[in-house]
């Protein structure tokens, strides 16, 4: 027997299927081709195109609605109560099982029961363990087998259980498939048996995607990209990602108004082959044309040109559009990004209509802390982050605390000239006393960036810019160790470059990050003298096992070009303390003066090793970290590798949602 089949994809959240209308030969046997409860997939494919654009652009758009096809979509709930006739199973007659279909019993009780249940007949099928593993998914008997159940509720369970099998062997290709169901009455229990006989799966002969030489030289690509080639079992899930997959190769490839037609599939039950057909219509290859913006924030044409991955007269590349939308939604001054997509000169260029909504542009954010050596902390920021458009943000920072006092304003414009790349300006008024030095400072700071963020974690980054500080530091500039108070005009150009190979920006688990430093300085004091600043800090993350992950990291520093007592104290580099050699105090690692101050030194090297625990307890959320830190500081411009100090301890991690919150604990072992 054999029979045709036109079928129409479509998608819902929580399941889709293919809905089949059977011929007008008398023949003919409806064989929906179902796909499986637990994995849908939407397909786009006759949707309208007005509908596509939208949908595909914002990934959180409601569903165009279904298309009404004639035929009821198969029911993908299998606790609601299935048919009477399901698979074998006779119809309850006053609450009891009609002869035969209790096994090694008189008959049931009227009153509640216990039961368990198996399934037999999947064991030899490759997709044994995706099969039970969808049936228990979405099992009537497995979903209610603590609640009380009477045998009459058993036997409806095992009805709608048994269309349910055989609804996802359908999917998987046995259209031929069967579920027999029985009951099996034991000492305390009732046992329910479902058995399953797959049959043949079904394959399919050929598959022709009719009208796809229109797409020239991608025709190759497209068709690779659908996936499902003859012989391949009519599996309901590789059909629909197949679709699904062409839809998108199209619109990276520069076919914006491709359509699929509707998918018709004719099957054989004599030969158990199957031939599937998907028309498609490419239409013209596309070009990128113009931007046309409306709604808030103000931005111009020319600013999403700057923020967008492509040019004007481009290969039209649907990614990238979803790639603008997703960076407009990163500025945090944009709640809602609508991108339609206006073919024009006959469908071979695409203008983009972009309708913005503004999101909340001011920002208060405050923080308050503890660090031994650096005593209480509070800081508070006001941001207005369109204070001049586009992206134009202004930044007023305070901070109040026991070792650091500071004012500050900043301007910052993001996407400046070029796509994440952001220009600073800061102005600082601060007061800093630690152990090492005293600093009234005022600072200038102008400089380019491109840095990692949350959304977008980027493989190079870098900055470059001019600083100028005025400054009156209290410190030790003599090898007497008395401490003096000296006044300090800089200059500096910093530099940095950094590589990032790891795989979280916060909470990294593989991989390896290397960045450099490079500071050369014009220090005007009584003359006046150069020198450079430079370090280099490398980190690597390696899986031990699922929940244990190995890190280290080095540091290296030197200062080149002036004695470490010509150098301002506040510029000189220092060892100990969080984010440094655990176990020893803020900067209390190094040489001191005769009061027991620290100097700070030229010469820097530290390493650590750890091994990062997650517990398996509190779900998971908590962790613990032995570590072992070692640092070397002194006053000459080369580490000295021979007069390491070293720490050892123990830190607790709470892995929230916005990353790790760390407490260590560490003692130095050869003070």
């Amino acid at each position: 027997m054999s029979g045709r089949i036109s079928t129409r994809l479509a998608a819902r959240l929580l399941g889709a299927a293919f809905a089949t209308v059977v011929s007008s030969s008398a023949a003919a046997q409806a064989v929906p081709l179902a796909a499986s409860p637990a994995q849908p997939t939407p397909d786009p494919a006759n949707v309208d195109q007005g509908d596509l654009d939208a949908a595909n652009l914002d990934p959180g758009a409601p569903l165009a609605a279904l298309p009404d096809i004639g035929v009821a979509w198969p029911e993908l709930d299998a606790r609601r109560t299935a048919p009477a006739s399901a698979q074998g199973v006779d119809p309850l007659k006053d609450g009891q099982l009609k002869d035969g279909q209790l096994k090694d019993g008189p008959g049931v009780s009227r009153g509640d029961v216990r039961y368990t249940f198996t399934l037999k007949g999947l064991d030899t099928l490759p997709q044994a363990a995706e099969l039970q593993s969808q049936f228990r998914a979405h099992s009537a008997l497995e979903a209610d087998r603590k609640k009380p159940a009477n045998a009459a509720q058993v036997v409806r369970r095992a009805k709608a259980d048994s269309d349910l099998l055989v609804e996802l062997l359908r999917s998987q290709g046995y259209y031929d498939a069967s579920v027999e169901p029985a009951l099996v009455q034991g000492t305390a229990t009732l046992d329910v048996e479902l058995t399953a006989n797959a049959g043949v799966q079904y394959q399919f002969g050929s598959v022709n995607l009719p009208g796809l030489e229109a797409a020239g030289a991608d025709q190759a690509k497209l068709r690779d990209a659908f996936a499902v080639k003859a012989g391949d079992p009519v599996i309901a899930q590789q059909v629909i990602a197949g679709g699904a997959a062409l839809k998108t190769a199209l619109g990276e490839l520069g076919f914006p108004q491709a359509k699929l037609g509707e998918q018709d599939v004719e099957v054989d039950h004599r030969t158990h082959i199957a031939t599937l057909t998907l028309p498609v219509a490419p239409g013209p290859v596309a070009q990128f044309g113009a931007i046309r913006v409306t709604g808030h924030p103000p931005f111009s044409a020319r600013h999403l040109e700057v923020i967008a991955r492509f040019r004007r007269g481009d290969r039209f590349e649907r990614s990238k559009v979803d790639d603008l939308r997703r960076a407009l939604i990163a500025t945090s001054l944009v709640a809602n990004a609508e991108i339609t997509v206006v073919p024009v000169d006959g469908g071979r260029t695409v203008d983009l209509a972009v309708a913005l909504d503004p999101a909340p542009s001011h920002t208060i954010a405050g923080e308050l802390g503890y660090g031994t050596g650096q005593g209480v902390r509070a800081e508070a920021t006001w941001t207005d982050r369109n204070f001049f458009n586009p992206e134009g943000a202004l930044t007023l920072r305070g901070v109040l605390g026991t070792s650091e006092q500071l004012a500050a304003v900043q301007v910052r414009r993001s996407n400046f000239v070029m796509r994440d790349q952001t220009i600073n300006l800061q102005f600082a008024a601060s007061h800093e006393k630690y152990d090492a030095y005293e600093a009234r400072t005022v600072r200038l700071l102008a400089y380019i960036e491109r840095q990692s963020n949350f959304i977008w974690q980027k493989t190079w980054t870098w900055s470059y810019g001019a600083e100028f500080l005025g400054t009156d530091e209290n410190g030790v500039f003599s090898d007497s160790g008395l401490k003096d108070t000296r006044r300090f005009l800089i200059a500096a150009l910093p530099l940095s470059l950094g590589y990032d190979g790891s795989d979280d920006l916060l909470d990294p688990s593989r991989g390896f990050r290397l960045s450099g430093r490079l500071s050369p300085e014009l220090s005007a004091h009584g003359g006046h003298f150069t020198y450079a600043r430079t370090q280099i800090d490398a980190s690597a993350y390696y899986p031990v096992t699922e929940r244990i992950v190995a890190a280290g990291r080095i540091r290296l520093g030197t200062i080149l070009g002036a004695g470490v007592y010509d150098i301002a104290p506040s510029r000189r580099f220092y060892s100990g303390g969080g984010g440094s050699v655990r176990g020893y105090g803020y900067q209390q690692l190094g040489p001191k003066a005769v009061d027991g101050s620290p100097i700070g030194g030229r010469g820097l090297a530290e390493f650590a090793i750890e091994a990062r625990i997650r517990l398996s307890q509190f779900g998971g959320n908590f962790g613990i970290v032995p570590f072992f830190d070692g640092g070397s500081l002194n006053t000459g411009q080369r580490p000295d590798f021979g007069g390491w100090r070293f720490a050892a301890g123990l830190g607790l991690r709470y892995y929230s949602s916005f990353g790790p919150i760390r407490i260590d604990f560490g003692v130095p072992l050869n003070r």
